[in-house]
Parts: structure tokens; C-alpha cells; sequence
């Protein structure tokens, strides 16, 4: 049960950690902006309580003399510096490795010497019985000298004990706030008999007096807010001039605590009325006034209940494991259903045919909504490209600002984490390559900061991702003569800009003059293109000399189930991605004999080119009179695929192929028809690459 406990604070703790390094960003541009220091405090103040809860020691010493700093911060008596900046960002690259470690400090001596840096910084703020500047609004809320006392209430639910929490550490963080008084309230205890050990079945009631503000006590119950009633008030304050020694009567107290109904109190006092009894009297009011008073209090009273309900209860966190588990089954409902209804389509039966129509609608419906479980925006992903930036241009020397639209945009979470590493290449690409060094960018009329912008974008069934720069821009003829160097290109080939640009893809391909610690060495392009690749989308490049790169991605939105064209050819039948297709044409004999032995179709007076699935899958048996060809649209170009004939659209539950098929060229994958036959999923990509290749070798043997 603890291992579970411990799983779920990593999780949690990695969020946190995320959430830190925007705000560490954001904060070095808008030193000055208190709610960002105030995120950068919680975020720590989390991770520290909620590690030590669960044993993760390390991390909560580590993490707590980070949040000391960032204390004397939001109190007024340290600045946000660059330094700061950058101790906070190593600390954090510093609990992720404690975390990845399962919680131990295995490089010690670096956590110590951050440790002491951090002291140092503290040590430099000014004394603590010094007031903030006049201006700040940081907490505390009380004036300087001043205390505030408040009542909390602090009711954890019965299954607290269950999550792993123990509400006497928080009682002790609390007593390190100031002066407290804590009573225990038994009143909820059962009889012997009915005690269940693992439930809480206390509360606790506790009256403290600090110079904090209300945040602060709040932030030590942060981490079990979810699990508890919490109520904060302020009770007293040191800032009244005629304040009486004496306080509130009894009754008073018990009634604002909620102990007592008002109702009681008049009982037990029997000599006042109610307020509206006394206004009626008083003939200040009259009696439907009170009475509609007091059913708009009931009312908000109500409203606001069901939204603090609502609220409590309006996401849930579930592994990801389980999210698998439920596409894959989605994923067979689509397969039976497909079955389902070819079988009701064969018997002819109306009434079948009605039921195979509502469980199709059913199934989609499911399959839709069950998809977008898995949908995440994928600013969680840009968020962490900021932090690659602001590294490098430093270790580069150059000053490059990034910035972001689109971030709302959503994908599947697998295609998110995917697309990770292939966006990482073509930033960095971006800041090596493209961006020059501020004094070069001033000398060219160019701002000193150059720019690197992201953006994304969906674009039907699937999302766009732009990466574009303001720097250098491609070098078309390095470019093509590096590529002719390695006899990747003949030097007499007519290439478009793109397929020209599309060189720098090639494994091992590098313009670089020297090699540096972030490129030159010609890896990374490749890798970019495969992972492209294997994810079923594209890559398309533009660029002018001088003026920048732009770099489109186009991936689908989801891996799991795509629509998709059903084709034919022989009597195996053959899937290709509906998003890649553009059209379908007729492909007679008289177009075959007319391009002479080439792959070649006329397509209203374009030509372009074809890739017969019967010769490249090695298919055998009599070629139809009137073939057809679907006609594909990748990287800006358009290639044909010839078949024998379309059977229709067709949604495709992707499955992949076993490791005895791993190698096999031009196949991504598999799906079940609907009566249990096997189509094979073409990699589009792939089987034009091939083609491509089986033709540049075929002109080398002619030359």
C-alpha cells in the first residue's frame, strides 16, 4: 500500500516540478511579480511536506532550504536575482534526480554544495525584524511588530489515514508558526465496538497568533486540502486602537465556531427574539422582507455547497496503464462491431440491421470520448522547451527569446511523449544553426535577441507544429553540395528547394565547420525524421537566406484508431491513412502503354508518379483491365499507389505486427476487418524512401 502512496507523490512531485521551472522562467523576466514567487513557494512547500510524509528524507532537507530562501523572498527581505534564478533551477534539476533515484541523494556533495549557496543568499537578506518596502504586498498581512490570531478548524476526512497522511505533522508545522493553542475534539468517536483503526474519526481545533498572513497557514494544509474541511478566521488583530480586554461571550464564540445554532443560544438565554422578530417589531421590516432575505440566504447558501461539491469532486487521477487497458478493449469493441455489422449487411435482416445501426453509433460515440481521455495540451511539452532555450543560448553565448501559441491545443498523451525528442533536435538545431551571435545580428540591421517561435495548431484530423526562427536561414547551395559529396544527390539532378532542404535529413548530414557540444556531428536530423516518421507524419521545410527557417510538423492526433482508405489488390487488401489521401483516379492499360515502361500518370496534365503495390509486394495472380490509383499527398509532393481497386473508408484499430515482422520494409502495422481477416497498415513514408532508392540506383546503372 505504501509503494502506491510513494507512486503517487512522484507523480504529483513531477507535476510540481514542472509547474517550478515555468515559474523560475517567468519569474527571471518579471522579477518583481509576487504571485509567481508565491507559485515558486507553494511548489517547493508541497514537495517538501508531502515528501517527508512518505519518507522521501532527502528530498524534503533538500527542498527545505530552497523554500527558506524563497520565504524571506515573498516576505520582502531578499530580491529575485539572476542568481537566484539559476540556484533554483539546479535545485530543481537536483530533486529530479533525487526523484528519478526513488528519493536518495546520490550525488550528495552537489546538494550540499547548492545548500550552501542558498544559505549564503539567505544570510544577505536583510534582518528579520526589518518591515518590507512600503509598496510590497507580500505577507505578511499584519504591519511590522503586529500579530494576527486566527481560528482554524481542522476536520480531516475519515479515510485521511488510508492516503498515508498523518495530521499531527501538519499540527507541528503549525506550532512552528507562532504561539498555539491546540485542543482535540472527541466528540465524533464511536463506541469501542464500532472503531474502525484505519479512520480518523478527530478533529482539531486551534487558535494561533502570527505575524503570517493567511497564505501561510494555508500552505502547511496544501498537500490535504482535498482530504479535509479546513476553515481559517481571523478572530483578532493588533492593529485596533480601542480594543476591549475583555472578548466575546461564550455563546458568541460557540455560535461562530459552528457548536452552537443560534437557535440554541436563544433557547438557553430565553430573553431575546430572533433579528427579524425584532425588526417586524420594530417596524423597520416587514415580515415578507425577512422572509425573502432569509430564502436568497438559504439559496446561496445552498448553490455554493453544490459548487464546493462539485468542485471537490471534478477530476480524478488515473494511471495511465489503466487508460491503455480501456483503448485496447475500445479497440476490440470497434473490431466485433465491424464484424457485427458485415454479418447483419449479409443476412439481410431489417431488424439486425437497425440493432448493428445504434451499437455502430454507440461504439463511435465510446470510441470518440475514450480517445479524448488520453488528450493533453501540449503546452506541457512547449513549457519545457524554455528551459532548453535560456540554457543554451547561454552556453552559446547568444540572447534568444522564445515564444509559444497554440499551447491549448491537445494530442494523445503517447504522441505527446513521442514528439518530445524530435522537438528537442529541432530546437536546439534552431540556436546552433540558425540564430547568430548578437554582434553578427547587429551588424546585419537585426534586433541583438533573436527569436525562436512555436506554435501549433490543429489541422483536421491532425496538428501542425511550427518551429520558426528569425536567424541565418538554410544554405541551398551548401546544402546540395554537401548532399552531392556524399552521392546522395547526382549533381545534374533538377531538385525542388524542399527536396534540396530535405537533404539534411540524411543520416550523418552536417554543414558544420567545426564540431561544438551541441552539433555537427550529423546526428539528430535523422533521428528527427524517423521518429516523424514512425508517428505517420510529415515534415516539411521553407527557408530564406537570411531571414530564418520555418520547420511544420503535421503528426495525427491519436495512434491508437485512425480512418483510413481500405484498398485491394489480389486478394490481400491494404490500409493507407484517409488524412494522406487526396484522391483516387483510373488507371488503364492505354495510360500504362503511353508512359513507356514508367511509372508515370497523367493527372490533369501533371504527371506524377506511381508505386505498383502488385510488383512491390510480390503479388501474383491476373492484373485487372481498370486498375486504380490512390493518390498521396506527403511533404508537399504527391505520389500514387497502384491497386487493383477501393473498397471504402474504413476505421482502423491499429495493431502492431509481431517481432518475427519487426523488419519488414513498408508495413507499420495491421488491422482486423470485419470478417477476421488481416489488412496490412502501408508506411506510406517508407515505400516512397524505397521507390526513391530502387530508382537512383536504377540511373546510376544507365550513366
Amino acid at each position: 500500500m505504501i509503494d502506491q502512496f510513494r507512486q503517487t507523490f512522484k507523480d504529483e512531485a513531477n507535476e510540481h516540478l514542472a509547474e517550478l521551472e515555468s515559474s523560475l522562467l517567468e519569474l527571471e523576466e518579471a522579477p518583481d511579480d509576487l504571485e509567481l514567487v508565491g507559485r515558486v513557494f507553494r511548489s517547493m512547500h508541497t514537495i517538501k511536506g508531502s515528501g517527508a510524509m512518505f519518507g522521501f528524507d532527502d528530498i524534503a532537507r533538500f527542498t527545505h532550504e530552497v523554500e527558506t530562501v524563497f520565504d524571506l523572498v515573498r516576505t520582502g527581505q531578499l530580491t529575485v536575482t539572476g542568481d537566484l534564478v539559476n540556484l533554483s533551477l539546479k535545485a530543481r534539476d537536483r530533486i529530479k534526480a533525487m526523484l528519478d533515484a526513488d528519493g536518495t541523494d546520490q550525488d550528495s556533495a552537489a546538494s550540499e554544495k547548492l545548500i550552501a549557496a542558498f544559505r549564503l543568499l539567505a544570510e544577505r537578506g536583510e534582518p528579520a525584524g526589518r518591515c518590507p518596502d512600503a509598496d510590497s504586498e507580500a505577507e505578511p498581512e499584519a504591519e511590522c511588530g503586529d500579530t494576527i490570531t486566527y481560528r482554524i478548524r481542522f476536520k480531516p476526512l475519515p479515510g485521511i489515514f488510508k492516503s498515508g497522511m498523518n495530521p499531527v505533522a501538519l499540527l507541528n508545522e503549525l506550532q512552528e508558526l507562532g504561539r498555539c493553542t491546540v485542543v482535540a475534539q472527541t466528540s465524533e468517536v464511536p463506541v469501542l465496538a464500532a472503531i474502525d483503526p484505519e479512520n480518523c474519526y478527530l478533529f482539531w481545533d486551534v487558535v494561533l497568533t502570527t505575524p503570517l498572513g493567511v497564505d501561510a497557514i494555508r500552505d502547511v494544509f496544501i498537500f490535504v486540502e482535498d482530504e479535509c474541511d479546513l476553515s481559517v478566521t481571523v478572530i483578532d488583530a493588533s492593529d485596533g486602537l480601542d480594543q476591549d480586554e475583555d472578548y466575546k461571550k461564550l455563546g458568541d464564540i460557540l455560535v461562530e465556531r459552528g457548536d452552537l445554532t443560534p437557535e440554541d443560544m436563544l433557547n438557553v438565554l430565553a430573553v431575546r427574539k430572533r433579528f427579524g422578530e425584532l425588526a417586524v417589531e420594530a417596524g423597520v421590516a416587514t415580515g415578507d422582507q425577512i422572509a425573502s432575505a432569509l430564502a436568497e440566504q438559504q439559496h446561496v447558501r445552498a448553490v455554493r455547497q453544490e459548487r464546493a461539491s462539485d468542485d471537490a469532486t471534478s477530476n480524478i487521477r488515473v494511471p495511465a496503464s489503466r487508460l491503455d487497458v480501456l483503448i485496447n478493449l475500445v479497440g476490440e469493441l470497434v473490431t466485433v462491431q465491424a464484424r457485427f455489422t458485415q454479418t447483419a449487411l449479409q443476412r439481410d435482416d431489417e431488424e439486425l440491421l437497425a440493432i448493428a445501426e445504434e451499437v455502430e453509433r454507440l461504439t463511435v460515440e465510446l470510441r470518440d470520448n475514450t480517445l479524448n481521455i488520453r488528450m493533453l495540451p501540449i503546452g506541457s511539452t512547449f513549457s519545457k522547451f524554455k528551459r532548453l532555450v535560456r540554457d543554451l543560448s547561454q552556453e552559446l553565448g547568444k540572447q534568444i527569446e522564445m515564444t509559444t501559441e497554440g499551447a491549448e491545443t491537445e494530442l494523445d498523451k503517447t504522441v505527446i511523449e513521442k514528439l518530445n525528442d524530435p522537438l528537442v533536435h529541432l530546437i536546439r538545431n534552431c540556436i546552433d544553426h540558425g540564430i547568430e551571435l548578437p554582434a553578427i545580428r547587429e551588424q546585419q540591421g537585426k534586433p541583438r535577441h533573436g527569436t525562436v517561435h512555436l506554435s501549433a495548431a490543429h489541422s483536421g484530423d491532425s496538428v501542425q507544429i511550427t518551429i520558426r526562427d528569425d536567424g541565418a536561414g538554410l544554405d541551398r547551395d551548401a546544402i546540395r553540395a554537401k548532399a552531392t559529396e556524399r552521392e546522395l544527390i547526382s549533381a545534374t539532378a533538377e531538385l525542388s528547394e524542399q527536396e534540396i532542404f530535405s537533404q539534411i535529413f540524411a543520416a550523418g548530414f552536417s554543414t558544420a565547420k567545426q564540431v561544438t557540444s551541441v552539433s555537427g556531428r550529423g546526428v539528430g536530423m535523422d533521428v528527427v525524421k524517423r521518429a516523424i516518421d514512425a508517428l505517420r507524419g510529415s515534415i516539411a521545410i521553407s527557408s530564406e537566406r537570411g531571414k530564418g527557417t520555418t520547420i511544420a510538423v503535421k503528426i495525427p492526433l491519436t495512434l491508437a484508431i485512425i480512418e483510413s482508405l481500405l484498398v485491394q489488390v489480389g486478394n490481400d487488401r491494404f490500409v493507407l491513412p484517409l488524412s494522406q489521401v487526396s484522391e483516387c483516379i483510373e488507371l488503364t492499360r492505354e495510360d500504362i502503354e503511353g508512359a513507356h515502361g514508367r511509372n508515370l500518370v497523367n493527372v490533369r496534365d501533371r504527371i506524377v508518379p506511381y508505386i505498383p503495390l502488385r510488383e512491390r509486394f510480390g503479388i501474383s495472380g491476373p492484373v485487372p483491365d481498370l486498375q486504380q490509383i490512390v493518390i498521396i499527398t506527403i511533404e508537399g509532393r504527391q505520389v500514387g499507389f497502384a491497386i487493383d481497386q477501393v473498397i471504402g473508408e474504413h476505421q482502423t484499430v491499429i495493431k502492431s505486427l509481431g517481432r518475427y515482422y519487426q523488419n519488414v520494409q513498408g508495413v507499420s502495422g495491421a488491422t482486423i476487418l470485419g470478417d477476421g481477416t488481416v489488412a496490412l497498415i502501408l508506411d506510406i513514408p517508407v515505400l516512397i524512401q524505397l521507390a526513391g532508392a530502387f530508382e537512383h540506383d536504377e540511373q546510376r546503372k544507365h550513366c
